[in-house]
């Protein structure tokens, strides 16, 4: 984030690059930077003869460097934005030359997404040195739900651990798809507002009462009555709840739990930190490891192995996946 802020400020002081070389498998940072630029650095007026978006499926090299080598009209700069430059993986080391020797008076900008650049070879070598080369990396799970929280903290929002709990699990790591969920809570509700399970049910669609995390919870406090209308829920939605991530997510939440009981210090700042969750949620680990020893847990991580592959049509003879997670159920509280 520091990254990103530190090219902004640069921009905006004046200070551009002649080539931007934004790759990585986040293509959130990728259009976030490439948005600024194209909104940014050219005025109204100026865009209209001085501003160009290529695709790289539409073009080759030497297109983009005839476009890059043009003198801008009117304007002291001109700027030529490539989307989808991973199209052009193939051939973009060509691209070297132009890097060598760009037009001081073009700001070059390639959208190179879900790939990275070879920084051994020429190409990332010469745009580190004389331009900007950014590298956005996917989160890992368990830094989005922070990501979340800043996000909206910077906007003017606070929001619930359980409503964080329940966007990251209903929408993964993709930040796009986060932001754009973000973006609807913030149109409807007030600034001040401190987000909470009802507002995502409400706006987003999540149902507060039937989800994995709440799955998770009563697996955990072994309520069985609950844990099973949870079930019939998702037999009921399998498209919004597919089995395979309610597995993924039974999987980490057991895997934690194994770690938890091998902790010497189980007091609740290092729960946190060793486990790499929200304090808010380590009485969850506390009450189920009372529920769940070390040897059953050991034999849940077994079943839910089981169940994936049953999941995934071996060995269950097209099993609906209503009635595996059932089966699963059982076999875990029992």
């Amino acid at each position: 984030m520091n990254r990103i802020e530190q090219i902004v400020d640069e921009i905006n002081s004046g200070n551009t690059k002649p080539v931007y070389f934004l790759m990585g498998e986040e293509a959130f940072y990728i259009d976030k930077i490439s948005d600024f630029i194209e909104n940014n650095i050219l005025s109204d007026s100026e865009k209209e003869f001085n501003q160009m978006v290529l695709y790289g499926r539409d073009v080759t090299i030497e297109d983009i460097v005839a476009n890059a080598k043009r003198f801008p009209m009117m304007a002291e700069k001109q700027v030529v934005i490539v989307k989808e430059a991973q199209d052009l993986s193939r051939t973009i080391e060509k691209l070297s030359s132009y890097a060598e020797n760009p037009q001081p008076t073009t700001v070059l900008v390639l959208c190179y997404k879900y790939k990275t650049l070879d920084k051994r070879k020429k190409l990332a070598k010469i745009v580190s040195k004389s331009g900007c080369l950014f590298e956005s990396k996917k989160l890992y799970e368990n830094q989005v739900g922070e990501w979340i929280s800043s996000n909206l903290k910077d906007r003017g929002y606070n929001i619930e651990p359980k409503a964080v709990q329940m966007l990251v699990e209903f929408l993964g790591s993709d930040l796009s798809k986060i932001n754009n969920e973000l973006d609807k809570l913030t149109l409807v509700l007030p600034k001040g507002t401190s987000i909470s399970a009802s507002h995502i049910e409400a706006n987003i669609g999540i149902s507060k009462d039937f989800n994995n995390f709440e799955l998770r919870k009563s697996i955990g406090e072994k309520k069985i009555l609950k844990a099973n209308q949870i079930a019939n829920y998702f037999a009921h939605n399998p498209k919004s709840n597919p089995l395979v991530m309610t597995i993924s997510l039974l999987n980490s939440f057991f895997t934690q739990l194994l770690m938890y009981h091998g902790l010497k210090d189980k007091g609740k700042i290092n729960v946190a930190k060793t486990l790499r969750i929200n304090p808010y949620f380590v009485n969850e680990y506390q009450s189920a490891a009372r529920n769940y020893p070390m040897r059953k847990v050991a034999q849940v991580i077994s079943l839910l192995r089981s169940a994936d592959i049953k999941s995934k049509g071996v060995g269950a003879s097209n099993l609906p996946q209503g009635d595996i997670l059932k089966e699963l159920l059982f076999k875990i509280m029992h």
